[in-house]
């Protein structure tokens, strides 16, 4: 449903095909191995708070928070200055993911990566927004790896059992994420 950059490949129809999906730049990384996720329960709880002040922020480019009081605009200023710091001060705690393409659906993720993993499973950490310093942890299948022919690697990681709670918030903030492109793209333009 995103069109982006033309990647050839089995894996991408697995993960993309007939559902939405979304290409960014995302701090991310993928770790290998058959650990599961330290947070199993956090990822919806994120996704949904996540939701929740996006949408009653109305952050959008196109919708504007003039009509709002001056003093809950002054808050909502403050917190957001507070969140950027908070940021910050996570980022040299060295917890910092490094800033990665990606193209996501609620099925799984192609994530670019400088080297070649050769995993079976692992974790995928991602930072679903650039203002909040915390990230997911979500369980994957390796599905597929390739060299992109520029010097880094493709890993293409399918979810394991999301339940239906977080995949339906996955979904949700995928949704945003693709509609926040099609309003860049058509500023763009």
């Amino acid at each position: 449903m995103t069109t982006g950059t033309a990647i050839h490949h089995r894996a991408e129809a697995e993960l993309f095909d007939d559902t939405l999906s979304c290409e960014l730049d995302i701090p991310a990384e993928f770790v290998a191995g058959s650990q599961r996720a330290s947070r199993p329960g956090s990822a919806e709880a994120l996704l949904r708070g996540l939701a929740q002040v996006e949408e009653a922020r109305n952050d959008d480019v196109h919708e504007d928070r003039g009509n709002l009081p001056p003093l809950v605009q002054r808050m909502d200023a403050k917190l957001d200055l507070l969140l950027v710091l908070l940021g910050r001060l996570a980022r040299q705690q060295g917890d910092e993911l490094p800033l990665r393409p990606v193209r996501w659906s609620r099925r799984g993720l192609r994530l670019e990566t400088g080297v070649r993993h050769g995993a079976a499973a692992g974790i995928v950490r991602l930072q679903p927004a650039e203002w909040l310093p915390d990230h997911l942890e979500l369980p994957v299948s390796v599905i597929a790896e390739a060299a992109s022919g520029v010097g880094s690697h493709y890993l293409w990681l399918r979810f394991d059992a999301l339940d239906a709670g977080l995949e339906a918030a996955m979904e949700r903030h995928i949704f945003r994420l693709h509609r926040r492109q099609v309003a860049k793209a058509r500023q763009a333009s």
